[in-house]
């Protein structure tokens, strides 16, 4: 296409796109209870839905917007791609440049998701592996929960090229952040042996299952000290779930969903690739007429697709600032509720938090009791299945294999119920799931059961 080269479509802008200071607003103001109900009506009546986690949640007005932006596509495709779609993408871009403390718009490219992000941050060192930058045997260090899609972005790109992987085994239940790093420096050490190099540590900001808080900024600064080359935190739950400073992080990389925390629909992500002489040689996996143009420019167009998740961000970033506090507002009674929530059901239940409040987002591992005996991850998938099916609760459930018992009154808790807290979310959805495993333990059920059926 001929506009691929005009300066004006291909603009990468600079850093007047501001985030527009957020509107003081009296308490009369703010989004009321009614109205957030409005706003997640759309929501399967009946449902106690305390996974927001997994696919996040779109407010009604913003699918308004969407469709909005959707419909200007098609009513005149070609004035809406020569005129607006780049400019109102990089409007997006320096609203989450602002919002992430990103010190350049020009360091923030809009993906599809943080699996997209990783094939690019992975196809890189992949290259380097393959084009004799990197030696053969280095390293690729990663926690042992990384994402599934992750894990095999670095057996398509890495371990093909001749790179290593070093798993960082994390304990779960935690009691604090020491663990995590003491297993982290063994790594380390171990990817450094005989002489190696570890070329890239992948650090999740909050991992999945089990959920927790990594303290990525200490383990960064733990990669520094290492010389560690490169460091990816794949943080697709963090913005909207806790503080994001990419600056104070200080990774190489950093990427986020916004359809998860930051109500965006599906499916929208931001990634940060820190302005540094490797900048130019990071490329979109999809390659279009903007290869070579930098990697925000490139992800900015990748074809004739529906960019529309992107484009709302403006309008969302106005749904956060109805709530009082904004975004740090959201997250900080998310939290709150959620680690209440997650202390009723585990007292009901007889367990415990699988770690300190402190280390926990918007989610809460909770144990679950032991006499659902949940052997494996086939048994957490059918006790899942049977809190959908017949009790109308939408909730994750992970197993998680002893490996030393120990004294202790959750010595032999192996499943845990990850639940969310999100603006919708009220407490009758917490109750729901607290009486349906207490029905289940007081029928005699067992996961061996569910599986029988």
């Amino acid at each position: 296409m001929e506009s691929a080269n005009d300066d004006d479509h291909r603009a990468n802008g600079s850093d007047d796109n501001r985030l527009p200071k957020k509107p003081k607003l009296s308490s009369s103001s703010f989004i009321t209870d009614s109205e957030v109900i409005e706003e997640f009506g759309h929501h399967q009546p009946g449902i106690a839905r305390i996974n927001n986690g997994s696919f996040g949640s779109c407010p009604a007005s913003i699918i308004a917007a969407q469709k909005r932006w959707q419909l200007r596509f098609l009513q005149q495709p070609d004035d809406f791609f020569y005129n607006n779609l780049q400019k109102r993408i990089l409007h997006s871009r320096g609203i989450i440049k602002d919002v992430i403390n990103a010190e350049h718009v020009e360091e923030v490219s809009l993906v599809d998701n943080a699996t997209t992000a990783a094939a690019i941050v992975l196809q890189h060192i992949g290259w380097a592996f393959a084009e004799g930058r990197f030696q053969k045997g280095d390293a690729v260090v990663m926690l042992h929960c990384a994402f599934q899609a992750v894990k095999k972005s670095i057996e398509a790109y890495v371990t093909r090229a001749g790179g290593s992987v070093i798993v960082v085994h994390l304990p779960f239940p935690l009691s604090s952040e020491e663990e995590i790093v003491a297993e982290f420096r063994k790594a380390l050490a171990k990817g450094k042996e005989n002489g190696k190099k570890v070329r890239l540590a992948i650090i999740d900001h909050i991992t999945s299952m089990p959920c927790v808080v990594i303290p990525v900024r200490d383990l960064v600064k733990i990669c520094r000290e290492e010389g560690v080359e490169r460091v990816f935190v794949d943080a697709a739950h963090a913005i909207g779930n806790v503080h994001v400073d990419v600056r104070e992080i200080g990774a190489d990389f950093y990427v986020s969903n916004l359809h998860k925390w930051f109500f965006c629909p599906p499916s929208a992500a931001f990634l940060y690739c820190r302005k540094s002489p490797v900048s130019p040689d990071l490329h979109h996996p999809v390659v279009s007429h903007e290869y070579g143009n930098g990697l925000a420019i490139e992800s900015a167009w990748i074809g004739t697709r529906d960019y529309s998740s992107q484009l709302v961000i403006p309008e969302v970033l106005e749904f956060i600032n109805r709530f009082e506090g904004g975004i740090e507002g959201i997250r900080t009674r998310n939290h709150n509720a959620v680690i209440e929530m997650g202390q009723m059901l585990a007292n009901a239940w007889g367990t415990a938090l699988g770690c300190p409040p402190d280390m926990s987002p918007s989610m809460a591992m909770v144990g679950l009791p032991a006499n659902l005996r949940i052997l494996s991850d086939k048994d957490a998938l059918n006790l899942r299945t049977r809190l959908r099916d017949h009790f109308g609760v939408e909730v994750p459930i992970h197993y998680q294999e002893i490996k030393e018992l120990q004294d202790g009154g959750d010595a032999y808790v192996t499943g845990y119920a990850r639940i969310s807290h999100q603006v919708y979310n009220k407490v009758d959805d917490y109750i729901k799931l607290k009486d349906a495993i207490l029905q289940l333990v007081r029928d005699g059920v067992t996961c061996k059961m569910l599986g029988s059926e």
